[in-house]
């Protein structure tokens, strides 16, 4: 089998985390009964708010919320927030709860302002200043990367907006078994395509490339592919396709000379595939997936001048954080 998930001789933190996503998706949608009354009603008009893989995680919410006529729902990242527009409940998702982007936007929305933190971590500076706070600590992580903390937000939204995960997480454990589609290195381009809320899911699986194995790859909507990227394909490119309305997309790709992947899982299940295509291919390049070079596990920034006392006081509990 090509890059089993718990092959290496010194597994990874990253490798474990990747492995406990089943458990911790159905775990998600059990716990999605008992915080309803913390997320948005159906017909409630939703911001959902993150950074990096946070973001990502908001704008495959808030695409399948729509989708599945839950009510009107945006998307965007923490410091492009619009601050003119009204919203019913604003869901704000931050791993560590210390994320200075975050905590600056609930500062210009105000105490009263409708929030809801996704976190893994009590008692972090995101959790206590939003109105209510979802921790998902069972998801947290060690490795400065990704993955579990946000599928689990995922399925916990999933579940919540009436979408069964059951599947998903079956899918994910053939997932952790199955060999992996092309073998770590042996592309220099990996492109991941999606449709709908899988667009979000696109951009993660290609951030994951990026952040664990320097892997140049790239994420687009599957019908926007052939608006100009697809002139960068060729046989040194692996294209995955998630999701396309259109079937002939796979083949106007294969016509590049790139090796192209049509999903047969579940799209979250497909994600925790890239995930291990990811630190195989960190492996295979002598890369440690855990800690990528330049990266932390929250984002905190220096107080630029100007900010309010409230704003330096949450600014100073985010540097007591861990990052």
């Amino acid at each position: 089998m090509i890059g089993s998930v718990l092959e290496s001789p010194e597994v990874s933190e990253i490798a474990h985390e990747i492995a406990g996503q089943p458990d911790d998706w159905r775990r998600a949608a059990t716990l999605a009964r008992d915080v309803r009354d913390a997320l948005p009603p159906p017909g409630a008009r939703v911001a959902a708010v993150g950074c990096g893989t946070s973001l990502y995680v908001a704008r495959a919410f808030a695409a399948l919320r729509e989708t599945l006529g839950r009510g009107e729902t945006d998307a965007f990242p923490a410091s492009e927030y619009p601050l003119t527009r009204r919203y019913d409940a604003v869901v704000l998702i931050s791993r560590s709860g210390t994320t200075t982007e975050v905590l600056r936007l609930l500062e210009d929305l105000g105490p009263g302002a409708p929030t809801t933190a996704i976190t893994a971590v009590a008692g972090s500076p995101t959790a206590e200043r939003s109105g209510r706070a979802i921790v998902l600590d069972f998801a947290d992580e060690r490795s400065v990367v990704q993955t579990r903390f946000a599928t689990t937000t995922l399925a916990l939204l999933r579940t919540h907006v009436g979408d069964d995960v059951g599947a998903a997480a079956r899918d994910a454990a053939t997932a952790l078994d199955l060999e992996l589609p092309v073998p770590p290195g042996a592309f220099e381009h990996v492109v991941f395509l999606g449709t709908g809320w899988t667009v979000g899911l696109a951009e993660e699986a290609a951030l994951k490339l990026r952040e664990a194995a320097a892997v140049r790859s790239e994420a687009y909507p599957a019908m926007e592919y052939r608006h100009g990227p697809i002139s960068s394909a060729g046989d040194r490119s692996f294209v995955w396709i998630l999701g396309s309305p259109d079937p002939a997309v796979g083949d106007d790709v294969a016509a590049t000379g790139a090796t192209v992947r049509l999903a047969s899982l579940d799209p979250m299940a497909e994600l925790v595939l890239a995930q291990r295509l990811a630190v195989a291919s960190a492996d295979a390049a002598g890369l440690d997936p855990d800690h990528p070079r330049h990266l932390t596990r929250s984002v905190v920034l220096d107080m630029p001048p100007g900010r309010s006392e409230g704003q330096d006081r949450i600014y100073s509990q985010a540097t007591r954080g861990d990052r």
